[in-house]
């Protein structure tokens, strides 16, 4: 009985206690919010409503009545970038990193803060001075990748693969997907100098760096193909199926050329019908088509489309298909030829041609390569997404997409 007593009496004890408690909370948070401006939370609440604008006018009034708050500073600067007025952005940014009182980390941030915004404005050589000054200390691995991006920009080829290498080191993660692309891009420069031998150092480079690289043989049998060297290069094209089929078509009318310098056509053929049998088919389709047409004839390209569609129907392939067909009517009809027509055979050929027409204008732009990466889409394959910069994010192969 007492012990139930002693319970009573305890209970509104505690609840008095936790009243007081609460008071003082909310008298505390009151203080708090009561020594923050009132436009802090005007440009809150426009963050808040996607109102930007307006919150920069907010942050800016409140920049004016308490110079001291360096992380709305930071703030500012970073929705200027973001809107694009660098100008202001580097205002913002140099005003801070100048500040006598500034503790040293925060004159690491704005030094980080102002090289983004001279990237982003293309002052390059400025935004390399301020990165330089961060090699050490919290920001080196994002000031490093920073700097790796401006090399890129700047295709300052020997400087990103440092800086990538630093990275590696730094980060212990492995940049050699992007050392090899790099070292592809310096051999490239060096074919365009006619120096084709520091073009194969640099393509052995590639793929010491990463064997998975693709790149480097198709360069390699380019420069094997410069000198006159067809067999050498069709060793360097054809290898590629041991590392990744799926790059074949990047290479396909280059090895068939190559084919053909040696006088072996037929080799050439042989080799592109056994490829259309699988999954490659719609991407070497055209180089078919055309290697066909030009060895033995229309009526054999028709047939080779014609069996195609059976084996894998695209819209590309029937657009090939009435090309073939126009081009048989028009090799039985001599060009300037006055012939009656028989049996409705001239109402037939102007339906083919029609249809080959409009085929033609609705796969013309078809087919496009898409990057994984930002779904970016282009008519030509790119080794670095023009959209988001990063490397090898395209599929070698195209996608039909009628959107």
């Amino acid at each position: 009985m007492m012990f139930e007593t002693w319970w009573l009496l305890a209970l509104p004890l505690v609840f008095g206690l936790g009243w007081m408690a609460a008071r003082f909370d909310v008298r505390q948070l009151i203080s708090e919010q009561g020594a923050l401006p009132r436009s802090y939370f005007k440009g809150l609440n426009f963050l808040l409503n996607e109102q930007p604008d307006k919150a920069i006018d907010a942050f800016i009034e409140v920049a004016r009545l308490d110079p001291e708050t360096t992380e709305l500073h930071f703030a500012l600067g970073a929705l200027f970038r973001r809107r694009g007025e660098t100008e202001r952005a580097i205002r913002v940014h140099q005003n801070l990193a100048t500040r006598p009182d500034l503790p040293e980390p925060e004159r690491e941030h704005a030094l980080y803060e102002l090289g983004q915004d001279f990237l982003r404005a293309g002052l390059l050589d400025r935004a390399e001075e301020s990165l330089r000054r961060l090699m050490s200390g919290p920001y080196a691995a994002s000031a490093k990748r920073v700097l790796l991006e401006l090399y890129e920009v700047e295709k300052e080829w020997q400087k990103a693969i440092d800086a990538a290498r630093e990275l590696q080191t730094l980060e212990q993660k492995s940049y050699s997907l992007q050392i090899a692309q790099f070292c592809c891009e310096l051999a490239q420069d060096a074919l365009q100098r006619k120096r084709p031998e520091d073009a194969v150092k640099w393509l052995n480079q590639a793929i010491a760096e990463n064997p998975a690289n693709v790149r480097a043989p198709i360069l390699l049998g380019d420069v094997a193909a410069a000198s006159g060297d067809a067999r050498a290069a069709l060793g360097h094209w054809l290898g590629i199926e041991r590392q990744d089929a799926s790059y074949l078509p990047l290479v396909a009318d280059r090895v068939v050329k190559a084919y053909a310098s040696l006088q072996q056509e037929g080799t050439a053929l042989e080799w592109l019908h056994g490829l259309l049998k699988g999954k490659l088919a719609p991407e070497l389709l055209d180089t078919a088509y055309k290697s066909e047409l030009e060895t033995n004839g229309p009526e054999a390209a028709a047939r080779l489309m014609r069996e195609q569609l059976r084996r894998q129907p695209t819209l590309l392939a029937l657009t090939k298909y009435f090309e073939a067909q126009a081009a048989v009517t028009s090799a039985e009809v001599p060009a300037g030829a006055d012939v009656p027509a028989e049996d409705g055979a001239g109402d037939r050929d102007q339906e083919t041609g029609a249809i080959r027409d409009l085929l033609q204008a609705r796969t013309r732009n078809l087919a496009r390569y898409t990057c994984r990466e930002c779904g970016f889409r282009a008519r030509l394959f790119y080794w670095q997404c023009p959209g988001c910069n990063r490397w090898e994010t395209y599929a070698p192969r195209r996608s039909e997409t009628l959107g």
